[in-house]
């Protein structure tokens, strides 16, 4: 079994066929989804469909993206979500100072917020981080001492960077960039870093892996990512399986079986 940790299957982009992805999703072995909320509208669709499969969780957040739209009654709004059982992380989350669709002070603001607040609910929280690990780490270590728990998102960092991310007691998430030819910095994360704080994601609908490059990423297309870490790892397949999966139920508190 495998689990897709990170997608976002309330999109467009599924509107076609949704049944269809889930299904080819499940034939390959994919045990959960955790579909994400990036704000309010999103956070409660991905909720629908959580409640509507089994095999599906979900999160809810105000992605960077999105801080400046981000109001004290939309934390107040979010936080009454908390209680469903199929809510099992507060993201995504975090900076993004490459696109700056939010002012960086803004995004910060909204990211200690909300990291804030996932501690209140005893939730990890799930993170973007683009352009800004710097920034990132300094709000990670002076809010660190409340415990948080959590992944960081599509790792886009080198290998010094997620040992001190996983020292503080973070997983680090690989998404299908590491299939690519020259992804040489994701693959040697995903080479180094011990297996036991390692996480897979599809970001579906984007970011999909060799050989499904340029198509629309869906969930199954993790066995590719799960295939290519254990090819740099020089370990089975199954292997991968078993420690990533586990790792998902650890952090998210996913049932051993449904």
């Amino acid at each position: 079994m495998l689990v897709d940790t990170h997608l976002h299957l309330d999109m467009k982009p599924f509107d076609q066929d949704r049944q269809q992805v889930l299904e080819r999703a499940l034939e390959c072995g994919i045990g959960y989804m955790i579909t994400i909320g990036i704000d309010i509208p999103s956070s409660v669709k991905a909720l629908q469909l959580a409640r509507q499969y089994d095999f599906v969780y979900s999160s809810i957040g105000y992605h960077p993206h999105h801080a400046s739209d981000m109001e004290t009654q939309a934390l107040k709004e979010l936080s009454r979500l908390v209680s469903e059982p199929k809510i099992v992380a507060w993201g995504e989350i975090g900076l993004d100072f490459f696109h700056r669709h939010s002012p960086p002070e803004t995004q910060k603001k909204v990211f200690r917020q909300q990291l804030e607040m996932a501690v209140d609910f005893d939730l990890p929280v799930i993170i973007h981080v683009r352009d800004a690990h710097e920034e990132m780490l300094e709000i990670l270590k002076k809010t660190g001492k409340r415990r948080h728990k959590g992944v960081i998102h599509c790792f886009s960092g080198d290998y010094a960077l997620a040992m001190v991310l996983i020292e503080m007691g973070y997983y680090i998430s690989i998404p299908g960039i590491v299939t690519y030819k020259n992804a040489f910095q994701i693959q040697d994360v995903a080479t180094r870093i011990p297996l036991e704080h390692l996480l897979l994601e599809t970001d579906a609908p984007y970011l999909a892996p060799v050989p499904k490059r340029g198509k629309r990423n869906e969930p199954s297309f993790v066995t590719y990512t799960a295939k290519k870490v254990a090819q740099l790892r020089d370990i089975t397949f199954q292997e991968v399986c078993r420690q990533t999966t586990d790792n998902a139920k650890t952090l998210f508190s996913l049932p051993d079986s449904l």
